[in-house]
């Protein structure tokens, strides 16, 4: 079965609320067996327009990732996020 991933590039408004928000989004993702392949680190932009945050979370299962994204516990995360953040999410089905 193909792997699932939530893929977020971020540009973060308010540094203390955005860590509010991956406080809460973390054992989310655990608890859907969630793995971060990648969370902040250096990034270049080689073509278009990126942010300046980028996260990448491998699932099972692309219905995995969707099930997790729309879960109660991380909508609670995203409310969280509400105002701390500019982002764009997307969940993609890959090897």
């Amino acid at each position: 079965m193909p792997k699932g991933y939530i893929i977020a590039r971020i540009d973060v408004t308010d540094e203390n609320a955005y860590a509010h928000y991956a406080k809460l989004a973390t054992p989310v993702i655990e608890q859907y067996g969630g793995r971060v392949l990648v969370r902040g680190g250096t990034c270049h932009v080689l073509e278009g327009e990126g942010r300046a945050r980028n996260v990448v979370i491998e699932f099972d299962s692309l219905e995995l990732a969707e099930r997790y994204y729309h879960s109660r516990e991380y909508g609670a995360a995203r409310a969280a996020r509400s105002g701390a953040a500019i982002a764009d999410f997307i969940a993609v089905e890959g090897a």
